[in-house]
């Protein structure tokens, strides 16, 4: 895997290093390990390459979901207004 998973999704340093803390403090606490940099970004990697486009899509997906419901409810609301 190379280093264009991080880039891919245009992280902030802010959001990337928020990132790394979150898997160390995983690892240190569930697994009482302690991982250094290089693990960490590793990892990271990993996880952006193997399951980001998957959560990805099934955010839109569930965008879609909510939005076709919201357009339901207000297409029934369209039509109350009609008077009998």
């Amino acid at each position: 895997m190379n280093r264009e998973s991080l880039s891919k999704y245009r992280f902030t340093e802010v959001e990337k290093q928020k990132l790394r803390d979150e898997i160390t403090a995983f690892f240190r606490d569930e697994m009482e390990q302690e991982w250094g940099i290089i693990a960490t970004e590793k990892i990271l990697d990993f996880f952006l390459g193997s399951i980001a486009d998957l959560i990805y899509n099934k955010a839109l997906d569930d965008g879609q979901t909510w939005f076709k419901r919201l357009m339901d409810n207000a297409e029934a609301d369209y039509y109350s207004l009609y008077k009998c």
